[in-house]
């Protein structure tokens, strides 16, 4: 009774993993190519196109986890896809547009509710734990893609991660001061929800 048990959660879990894998590697195809898309000279805008902003580099790092379940890539998406990428799904910045607004707007959503639900069901569904490492692995890639995108827009004049000033719209940044401050906040508010995350 034992032995057939036990056969059968093993082929469910290799299931599963096979399922994980496919979502990341279609995860991983459809973000390189809504990339591509942006790229192209008739949607090309260096102040947008580039895959600086936060929510680009989090799709890439939800395909790993996916696909690899790596300890740090899982971290990211969870740490990154319950919060940075939540504020922008509560607070959508659907302003520019590669012309073709329908599309602009469900890849926006889609790629959004993606990376969101990705690391609900890596953590709570097949039970992998944040732990302080993947903290501090996290914040630290959060800091360090923010001085990258920080760089770009100094060049360029761009807004990558809305670093450089506040978005048009109205954001929850905006009950957090003017910039540069609400960076401050923003960075302070982070440290600690995801400590509490992983608490």
């Amino acid at each position: 009774v034992v032995l057939p048990r036990l056969v059968r959660r093993a082929r469910d879990q290799r299931l599963v993993e096979r399922w994980m894998s496919v979502a990341g590697w279609a995860l991983l195809v459809i973000t390189v190519l809504w990339t591509v898309w942006g790229m192209l000279p008739h949607n090309y805008d260096v102040l947008e196109s580039l895959p600086l902003h936060f929510s680009d580099a989090l799709r890439v790092i939800t395909a790993v986890a996916l696909i690899r379940r790596s300890g740090w890539a899982i971290a990211v998406s969870y740490f990154w896809g319950l919060t940075l990428n939540l504020q922008s799904m509560l607070t959508p910045d659907l302003t520019y547009a590669f012309g073709v607004p329908w599309l602009d707007s469900a890849m926006y959503w889609i790629l959004h509710i993606t990376v969101m639900v990705a690391p609900v069901v890596l953590v709570w569904g097949l039970g992998y734990r944040p732990t302080w490492f993947g903290y501090g692995t996290a914040f630290a890639l959060a800091v360090g893609w923010a001085g990258l995108a920080l760089v770009a827009n100094g060049a360029i004049g761009a807004n990558y991660g809305y670093l450089s000033y506040a978005p048009e719209g109205p954001t929850l940044l905006d009950v957090l001061g003017p910039w540069p401050i609400y960076i401050l906040w923003e960075a302070v508010l982070v440290a600690s929800v995801w400590a509490l995350m992983t608490w």
